[in-house]
């Protein structure tokens, strides 16, 4: 079975990532921060991270994409960030860090869907 780990800080969009993706038959995993998230990334063996970029704590986001790319264990994972910016330099940053895919907040639940579906599509 497919695992998503869902990082991010606010238990609100968590909720929401979570809601929208329990129609799938995936394993969601949640985290709140970038230790929690390579930690539990490293125990899970993940297919896909849904990751915030800004987050509190030591790592945010994109340091926690950087650390899974560039862990042989972990490099298959998709990535895709999740972040309130979404202007070119943005996107260019998540891809110079090793980023899947990227997602502007606010999205819709649909193209959150869509996007999950296209991404593990890609690692079939």
């Amino acid at each position: 079975m497919t695992r998503i780990l869902i990082v991010d800080d606010y238990p609100e969009l968590r909720a929401l990532i979570r809601l929208t993706l329990r129609q799938t038959s995936h394993e969601l995993y949640e985290a709140t921060n970038g230790e929690d998230a390579l930690r539990l990334a490293h125990e899970l063996i993940p297919d896909l991270m849904i990751l915030d970029v800004m987050m509190p704590g030591r790592l945010d986001g994109l340091q926690v994409c950087q650390a899974i790319k560039s862990t042989q264990q972990l490099a298959h994972c998709q990535v895709l960030l999740v972040s309130a910016y979404g202007q070119h330099s943005d996107l260019l940053e998540g891809d110079r860090d090793g980023a899947d895919g990227y997602l502007v907040k606010p999205f819709s639940p649909s193209h959150l869907l869509s996007t999950v579906r296209e991404r593990l599509k890609e690692t079939a």
